[in-house]
């Protein structure tokens, strides 16, 4: 008999783990660590449910998952499971808020829009203590031609050549609601919401903003990519460590 279902966000700094799903090679997933302790609390494997897998290197702000309890499980209560959780979790993985959901509701699927941050440092050198969540590019940008590009991003298209998997089963349709690009200091940061995106999506569009903030593509060739949907003519995947998954949201 199953029991409650609990939803969680939380936040982890992803520098030392091989991204978010679960894998057989590796004991250095958020899934896998998440399922460990969850397992140990409930005295039965306890399946957790992502709203969606980030890469190996990348950090979020404010993820969320869920999964059900065994009626069984003591504790049971989204306090008790959110202190249990954060006594035994690792010190770069710590649960926000734990709350009970419907039985039906699902992290991944109920998901209706995501926003994703990616911060790049234009001096030559990092702040020693931020230096492992930004990418460290050393060079000036021009915010103004990034923002025309991006510009034609915005809206629904299919963002095949943003994506680094050669074949997909699935649509690779995809809308961007908004793109905000913004300095901060020395750094410019990204910030793309948009309803779901495919992998290695938003480090490819950061990799070809920064191209054309730097003035090795103009902004019009945005245009071009989405239309020819040519993986080749898209900028490089700028590193993991910039990247943070910053929100999740549902309905209601």
């Amino acid at each position: 008999m199953m029991g409650k279902n609990i939803r969680i966000v939380l936040q982890y700094d992803g520098t030392r783990y091989d991204g978010w799903q679960k894998q057989g090679n590796t004991d250095k997933t958020i899934q896998g660590k998440l399922e460990h302790v969850l397992e140990r609390m409930a005295g039965r494997p306890v399946e957790v449910h992502g709203s969606g897998r980030t890469d190996a290197g990348v950090h979020a702000l404010r993820q969320t998952a869920n999964f059900h309890l065994p009626a069984s499980c003591r504790p049971s209560e989204p306090a008790e499971v959110l202190e249990y959780l954060n006594a035994y979790l690792p010190e770069d993985i710590a649960v926000l808020e734990a709350e009970e959901v419907p039985e039906r509701f699902h992290s991944r699927l109920n998901a209706v829009s995501k926003t994703y941050v990616y911060r790049i440092e234009t001096a030559k050198k990092a702040d020693v203590f931020r230096r492992k969540y930004v990418c460290v590019l050393g060079k000036q940008l021009d915010i103004g031609a990034m923002r025309r590009a991006a510009g034609f991003c915005i809206g629904t298209h299919d963002f095949k050549a943003f994506c680094s998997l050669k074949r997909m089963k699935k649509s690779t349709v995809r809308t961007l609601e908004r793109i905000e690009i913004r300095a901060e200091g020395s750094q410019v940061i990204l910030s793309f919401t948009g309803n779901g995106f495919l992998y290695n999506m938003v480090r490819i569009l950061t990799g070809t903003l920064i191209e054309a903030g730097l003035h090795e593509r103009s902004a019009e060739s945005v245009r071009e990519i989405l239309e020819r949907g040519d993986r080749a003519l898209a900028g490089f995947t700028a590193p993991p460590q910039g990247l943070f998954l910053a929100e999740v949201r549902y309905t209601g």
